[in-house]
């Protein structure tokens, strides 16, 4: 819970104290307006006072990375659903040694997660000898077991493709009557609902069947460089498996490969003639060669087009196959780059070369044969997994979930038909467990014939809701609460949030720390000065011009077309394996990222510097100087 006016606690809710502990989870206030937000979540979801010293003493950081806004009580099913499945790989299936599960927490609508750590030696040395045994395996037959994952993943995404919804007839036709089934509509529409729900969390486990074991073993590499070569870098160590073609960039590739072929049929004028991407496309359908281009592109769109404009986890992330302008924007930039005789190709070989060159160069550096073999070993390895840990996402997060919340809207669709519901996208402000209620309040008023008291009841409930969420939106939450931890094993929380030591000692800020320069983590070499560009939403990033510096709370693998009109990307959050990291390596562009508070410290248009070796932003002059 979080309070409006002090509550009977079993203690006095800490307040910040620099250098020792981030605020209390319990001393954070419901601003005025939001008042009964927690009615919008399930309880086990929120703080509470049987728990209240267990959670005070807990470290907490917000996951601005996955939900960067107040969650909508829909949305919560992406984060409950990988609560249960990221924590059950960590110390059910495998388990990991040193790690357990990711706890989570809802406060004031933001989604705080928790690592916890194993420290009892006896526990970490059974854990590791069943680790041993079950990695072993996975990883002896990764290839074989990744086949067999993408035929998993794939028929899921078949399987909810064949889901649809449709509001109940006015009389069940005959052809159900005589088909003698027994079996009618509104029992169909309970148990599709039914089947899109573990249709999610059928996905939501493969996510992560083997993503924990492929970080684990880039930190296994990781640990055996930092140990092998003191001083060495994380951008080093990742530069040693960077030049993997991996699927986040084809949609991209697609994209090139339009403006290419666009430019060999001679259709570049319809395309740079509009922004509209509609009427771009009806231009080049009158065009002569215009079918054979319209032929590649409906080609291209399923599923490459099913790529979130986010991380894939709200609603609101839509996809390119929703909305089409960001992949034209890209489309008109590669025109008129080919048209001035530019390469648009990704620098891939050169990526590959440096990578020969690092790895060679480090392995030179090992003092013994055994050395030089267990490093060939870790870094094969590591090379091995990386696919699966960057694929894995456009299966899931981009191809499914895209589709699944056009699922959901479908379902709103049938609200709204029976009167439930004004909008669509209204549904996204129930819990799925209370749609459930919801689909039998319809189910009886439809085979009763009264009104169901779905009708007068959830319209004003979502204006309510509505009204509360706003609020929430208006109040950014802090980056983190609670007692920061002694020391940090979960994979996901390194590797991906970039969470550790040292950006914990960050957020919690010292004295005479210069404004004006941001620590992150070094994620792709190189220094540039240029303009800021601050992205807080996915519809602004058609207002990006070439040159300037990226500034987001975390990029989408989506925005990889946008990369090619910058100099530099900075972000809130993410680590070394996170997607901003990834993309700016393969494209070859500075890059720091989990600065913590680069979006609410810089402004567009400030020129600042990124030292993407060095994990420094610094801002060098006001945007009124």
């Amino acid at each position: 819970m979080t309070r409006t006016s002090p509550d009977p606690l079993p203690f006095e809710p800490a307040q910040a104290v620099p250098g020792k502990r981030f605020a209390s989870p319990f001393a954070v206030t419901t601003p005025p307006g939001a008042e009964g937000w927690e009615s919008m979540y399930p309880y086990y979801a929120l703080l509470s006072t049987e728990r209240a010293e267990f959670e005070d003493g807990k470290f907490w950081f917000f996951d601005g990375m996955h939900n960067p806004e107040p969650l909508y009580p829909f949305d919560t099913i992406m984060t409950e659903n990988w609560w249960v499945a990221v924590s059950q790989m960590s110390t059910r299936v495998w388990p990991i040694p040193l790690a357990g599960g990711i706890d989570h927490r809802i406060i004031n609508g933001y989604l705080y997660i928790s690592p916890n750590a194993v420290s009892d030696a006896d526990e970490i040395a059974a854990r590791a000898a069943d680790f041993e045994v079950r990695a072993g395996h996975y990883y002896e037959n990764w290839d074989e077991i990744y086949e067999q994952w993408v035929a998993k993943a794939t028929d899921c995404i078949e399987r909810l493709k064949g889901i649809h919804f449709a509001p109940l007839p006015a009389k069940e036709p005959e052809s159900a009557v005589f088909a003698h089934r027994g079996l009618y509509s509104s029992y169909d529409l309970l148990t599709t609902y039914s089947e899109l729900i573990h249709n999610l969390f059928e996905m939501g486990s493969y996510h992560f069947e083997m993503l924990n074991l492929g970080y684990g073993a880039y930190l296994t590499f990781r640990e055996f460089c930092q140990a092998a070569f003191p001083g060495i870098t994380d951008q080093t160590i990742a530069s040693m498996v960077s030049g993997i073609d991996i699927m986040l960039f084809r949609p991209d590739d697609e994209v090139r490969a339009l403006a290419r072929l666009a430019v060999e049929l001679g259709l570049t004028a319809p395309l740079l003639g509009t922004e509209d991407p509609e009427a771009a496309l009806a231009a080049v359908a009158a065009q002569p060669s215009g079918d054979r281009w319209i032929e590649a592109f409906e080609k291209a769109k399923d599923p490459w087009f099913w790529f979130s404009t986010g991380a894939g986890y709200q609603h609101s992330d839509r996809a390119w196959m929703d909305d089409l302008r960001l992949p034209f924007t890209a489309l008109r930039g590669y025109l008129k780059n080919l048209l001035d005789g530019q390469n648009i190709d990704r620098p891939l070989e050169a990526i590959l070369a440096e990578r020969v060159r690092v790895t060679e160069e480090y392995r030179t550096y090992l003092p013994t044969e055994a050395d030089r073999e267990s490093f060939d070993g870790l870094v094969e390895l590591a090379r091995k997994v990386f696919p699966f840990v960057e694929n894995h996402n456009f299966y899931v997060e981009h191809w499914h979930h895209s589709m699944f919340w056009s699922k959901v809207r479908e379902l709103g669709d049938v609200f709204v038909a029976h009167g439930f519901l004004d909008d669509r996208e209204d549904i996204f402000y129930l819990h799925r467990n209370e749609i459930y209620s919801a689909l039998y309040d319809l189910n009886i008023g439809w085979a009763t014939g009264t009104e169901a008291r779905g009708v007068t009841y959830w319209r004003p409930e979502v204006e309510r809701r509505r009204c509360i969420r706003d609020v929430l939106k208006a109040n950014p939450p802090q980056p983190a609460l609670g007692v920061p931890p002694e020391y940090i094993t979960e994979p996901l929380t390194v590797m991906l949030w970039g969470i550790n030591q040292e950006s914990v000692q960050e957020w919690l800020g010292s004295e005479g720390q210069d404004p004006n320069r941001l620590n992150g983590v070094a994620a792709s070499a190189g220094k540039v000065i240029g303009r800021a560009r601050v992205i807080l939403d996915p519809e602004q990033l058609h207002e990006v011009e070439d040159g300037d510096i990226l500034v987001c709370r975390i990029t989408a693998p989506s925005w990889a077309p946008v990369f090619s009109r910058l100099s530099a990307a900075v972000s809130d959050v993410g680590g070394i394996m996170a997607h901003t990291a990834i993309v700016c390596r393969e494209y070859g562009l500075p890059a720091v990222v989990g600065t913590g508070f680069a979006t609410t410290t810089i402004k567009t248009g400030q020129l600042i510097e990124v030292d993407g070796g060095n994990g420094v932003v610094r801002v060098l002059e006001d945007v009124n100087a």
